[in-house]
Order: structure tokens, then sequence, then C-alpha cells
């Protein structure tokens, strides 16, 4: 028994797109095949997915539906073929595999090895993708190095204690860029690196502090803003979202959901969320043995956590955020993604 696409074989597709699965039978008893699948049925999967969690309510298997296969030739003395092809509407991840049913049987037959997985992705995204990564603070004047006689003063300053601060860049000076970007570069994506409000005394590693160290994953750094008695800071985001948009574009924002800066809100409004160390000392999270000490690991095994962070992803969605890049996502495990996605 000979299944096409093989089981355990992995196929990324674009919505639009058809898959035409084919079951091959050895030998003449007559019978039927069907393909076992969830594909189509994205929604009803992520209804599952929502009800374990919220609800406690464990996952049945609803989305999974045997549908039958056609027979694509006579039947003959050598084998037998069954076909089926599928339209794939709905991006997300599924899975499918083929089996055989006697005639007069119930018994099934299958071919060896695991499912085969389809993942889906939005048709616009099927090509075209040039991304344009923007660190936000990096541009307008802030391009440029302090002179020297600058940097004599800031040193001053440092070894007496101050926190120096420097300028940034803003939304609105890379919105001066986008005709460039967008038009001449010819980038359809513009990612932006973490624009959430970061260390500046308490916790602030280096001169800049990380980007990563994110004190309210619902809100912009109010150093990316101009002063403007006219518009808030996320409302100068929100220009810059209108001006990508116009152009065709889409923006995609970076969010490091894994961990916060220290005095993050959520020390605050959900200390329990940390992960601490034996001795009571706040964890930070690192990789290729180097620990990260200017962040704080958030405890993903609490599904009040996972609510949180899939709010904070339809936040921005509802800003006008057209796609995320999750920094150290692999730290966080497959089941939080799972709800988050749902």
């Amino acid at each position: 028994m000979q299944q096409t696409p093989a089981p355990g074989q992995h196929i990324l597709a674009c919505g639009g797109e058809t898959i035409t699965f084919q079951l091959r039978v050895a030998g003449a008893a007559a019978g039927r095949a069907y393909l076992r699948t969830n594909i189509g049925h994205a929604t009803t999967a992520r209804r599952a997915i929502m009800r374990e969690v919220l609800q406690r309510q464990p996952r049945l298997a609803e989305d999974w539906f045997d549908i039958p296969m056609r027979s694509a030739n006579a039947q003959s003395s050598t084998a037998q073929i069954f076909s089926l092809t599928l339209p794939l509407f709905e991006p997300g991840h599924f899975e499918a595999k083929a089996f055989w049913v006697p005639e007069h049987g119930r018994a099934q037959r299958w071919p060896a090895g695991p499912n085969t997985t389809i993942n889906v992705h939005p048709a616009h995204y099927a090509g075209a993708n040039t991304l344009y990564n923007a660190f936000v603070r990096q541009f307008g004047q802030q391009d440029f190095q302090p002179t020297s006689a600058q940097q004599e003063v800031i040193s001053l300053l440092d070894e007496h204690g101050y926190a120096v601060i420097p300028p940034s860049g803003t939304f609105r000076d890379l919105a001066r860029e986008l005709d460039f970007i967008v038009d001449q570069l010819r980038c359809r994506i513009i990612l932006l690196l973490p624009i959430h409000p970061t260390p500046t005394v308490y916790g602030r590693m280096g001169r800049f502090g990380s980007p990563y160290a994110a004190l309210d994953f619902m809100d912009v750094d109010p150093a990316l803003a101009e002063f403007d008695p006219q518009a808030t800071p996320l409302e100068q985001f929100g220009e810059l979202v209108d001006g990508v948009h116009a152009r065709g574009a889409r923006l995609f924002l970076d969010i490091a959901i894994n961990h916060t800066g220290w005095g993050a809100k959520i020390h605050s409004l959900y200390p329990a969320w940390l992960v601490r160390e034996a001795n009571g000392r706040l964890h930070s999270p690192g990789a290729w043995g180097v620990t990260w000490e200017d962040l704080t690991a958030l405890d993903h095994t609490r599904h009040e956590l996972w609510q949180y962070l899939a709010e904070v992803f339809l936040t921005w969605c509802r800003r006008g955020v057209d796609g995320f890049r999750c920094d150290a996502g692999y730290m966080i495990p497959v089941p939080a993604w799972e709800y988050i996605v749902a």
C-alpha cells in the first residue's frame, strides 16, 4: 500500500492552491478508500483549542473527517488506485492520511508512517516578500555618532552615576524614508524591531538598553515619538502604519513574549507569572551559553499568561499591524502558541 504524498512528508502551500492524495492498494480485492484529515476545518480546531484552555474541556478531534476517495482506474489484477483533490482555502496547520477498507469488511488498512503534514500560508505571502528590518531609534539625526566633545561629556556623567539616554529616532523619521524603502528598494514588508518602552535607569544594560527588554507589551516607547500636543506616541505609530499601507506595503512587529525587562508592568501586576530560581531570584533566560541578564523570564505554564499575550497580539492587530516576528519563540511551549494563534 502506497500513499502520495508520502506519510510523514511535510508540505508547504499557500491559500488557493490544491492538494491531491493518491492511494495505491496492491491486489485485486474490491474495497473503498478514504482520506482522514482536518483540512478545511481550522475554525473548528481553533475553537476546540480555546475551549480546552478557557473551559478545561478536552479536545475531541471534532475537526477530523473521513472523505471518500474516487477510484482513479479500473480494477486490475495488480492494484487499485484511489485519488482525492482538496482545495486549500484556510491558512493553518493540517494533517492527513489515507486508508483502505475491504468491500465486505470494516478493518482499516493504513500505509506505514505518520500523518502527512500540510502548512498553508496566506495567499498574499506566496511571493514578493522582500523585507526591510527597521530599528526606529536609528533613523533621523540619530544615525550620526556623537562628536568627541559630546562623548567626553557623556563619559564624565557616566563616571558620576548619571544615566545618559541618547536622543532617539522617531516613527515620523522612519515615515519620511518610506518612499525610498518601498518605492525604490521595492521592499513589501517593513519589520520593526521592538518598539515597546524599555528600562531607562533601573535594570538598563548598556548605553541604549535592549529593545527586547520590554516594559509594557501594549504600549510604545514615547522616546520614539516627537513631542506633539496633537498626536500621542501611539497615534504617531498609527501614522507610520497608515503610511506603510498607503504604499501597498505591510508592517510587521517584533515582539519577544518569552521575557520582559526589569521593572516591567507585569512585575507589578502579575508577579506570579515570573520564573524564579529556588532561592527566589528572578530567572534570566539565555542561549548558547550566554545569560541575558537584562531580561526576566515569563512562566509559560500559566494559562492566564497565554490569555494576556493573546490579547497583546490582538491589540496590535487592531492597531493595523499585519504580522509578527517573535524573538526567542522557540522557548515558548507549543500549547501556548496553539492557544495564542487560535
